[in-house]
């Protein structure tokens, strides 16, 4: 028996007018997801704590067995880790976006309207590398861009350890309880970055990552490529926006010591990259989508059985739905969501036997459309397969139906693995 778990990023939603007052994920065809919860049993989750809207990092942490509010690191230091990034205790990690400042720190836009090619960031991201040197306190730092708007900042200062005590200068997430957390309805500028504590550590930290924000945007605001942007019609990518500092390595427990089983993982993002390399975990990142849902969906579930072949559990999370969920677009977000089904979850079964494997389909968190940002709406959960019995016979796999189904409420996806586990064995 063996385990295939499945994050579908943000496809949790609220319900919406445009489709009936249904969610994407009751409007979407999905006949395979419909077909394994009919045969398995349902409920809802909240993945960290009802209240919490988590960033992805926090909720996958919680997804794979560790209780965020104990192991959460900080998502800089997730992300420093899936990149390959040599971090250390007391070094300063910081997940960034390129985004577009407009007048009196005005955020025009977070993502600088996904229009940012990711040559285009690899070259900004050498200007600041070559050309930016930190006064503050003899500091050096490596800014490295991932995928599109999306970076990582690191510093680091030999005399003295960093604090990741200090606040975001991205208004969207706030820091609450040590994890980050969405926000709704906040004022767009960029804010800044201050001290959470007294230290002097915090202090420094915050003043190095104010002099990068400074120093950055006045080498991006007018080089070549925003120049050239401009001219094209498109945003400049000419800020740093940071958040969620992290200075502490986390102290996961290995995840196939625990459970004397072996456990890999593949992801779209750096960040589940990094988590599960923490956790112990083989790891792979796989390649960007290619616009070919087909094609994209075959090499994955190609690579998933490839990888399940050398492991008990294969943990796999898939991007899809969440962008157009930040995008409040409800039929591309339904359209995906089918689309995952029938290529994805549809390819999958026709190549296992559902009888030798426990299969868990959920989310890491909801990203409603009405929104355009995480909340903490609880999310749908499924678990078919092996030998569980069910006799819930639910004609959808969707929010209003996992509601009814026997697992409940389950407040904390922490709480899960161990029963994803107790189900493979027995």
């Amino acid at each position: 028996m063996k385990l295939i778990y499945i994050a579908i990023d943000g496809m949790a939603d609220l319900p919406i007018k445009e489709l009936d007052n249904l969610t994407p994920l009751e409007y979407a065809q999905t006949p395979n997801m419909d077909s394994l919860a009919n045969n398995g049993i349902t409920g809802l989750m909240y993945t960290v704590k009802k209240g919490f809207a988590p960033e992805s990092d926090v909720a996958v942490i919680s997804l794979l067995g560790y209780d965020p509010f104990i192991y959460s690191p900080g998502r800089g230091i997730i992300e420093a880790v899936g990149l390959g990034l040599q971090v250390e205790d007391g070094d300063l990690a910081l997940r960034c976006n390129f985004a577009t400042l407009g007048q009196g720190k005005e955020i025009i836009d977070r993502r600088v309207a996904r229009t940012l090619t990711t040559q285009e960031a690899t070259e900004l991201s050498d200007v600041a590398n070559s050309q930016i040197k930190l006064q503050s306190n003899s500091s050096t730092f490596q800014f490295k861009n991932t995928m599109g708007h999306r970076a990582v900042l690191l510093i680091k200062n030999k005399k003295i350890s960093l604090s990741s005590k200090i606040s975001n200068s991205d208004p969207a997430y706030k820091i609450v309880h040590g994890l980050g957390v969405a926000q709704i309805n906040v004022e767009m500028k960029l804010k800044t970055c201050i001290p959470l504590d007294d230290s002097e550590a915090a202090r420094i930290s915050a003043k190095l990552v104010n002099e990068f924000i400074e120093k950055t945007h006045k080498a991006w605001e007018n080089h070549p490529i925003n120049t050239k942007r401009e001219k094209e019609g498109n945003l400049k990518a000419n800020v740093v926006l940071t958040r969620d500092a992290g200075h502490l390595l986390p102290n996961f427990f290995n995840i196939n010591e625990k459970y004397n089983l072996r456990f890999a993982a593949l992801s779209d993002m750096h960040a589940e990259s990094g988590i599960a390399k923490l956790a112990g975990m083989t790891t792979t990142l796989l390649p960007p989508p290619s616009g070919n849902v087909e094609y994209d969906s075959r090499l994955r579930v190609d690579k998933l059985l490839d990888t399940l072949s050398n492991n008990d559990c294969v943990y796999i999370h898939l991007k899809g739905p969440d962008e157009p969920g930040h995008d409040g677009n409800c039929h591309k977000k339904t359209k995906i969501l089918s689309d995952i089904d029938k290529y994805f979850i549809g390819a999958l079964l026709k190549e296992i036997s559902i009888k030798e494997h426990i299969i868990c389909i959920t989310s890491d968190h909801a990203t409603p459309c009405s929104l355009k940002v995480h909340s903490d709406t609880p999310v749908p959960l499924l678990i078919s397969g092996g030998n569980i019995k069910s006799s819930e016979q639910i004609p959808k796999f969707s929010e209003r139906y996992c509601k009814k189904g026997s697992l409940g409420l389950i407040n904390g996806a922490y709480k899960l693995m161990p029963q994803l586990i107790n189900y493979l064995k027995y």
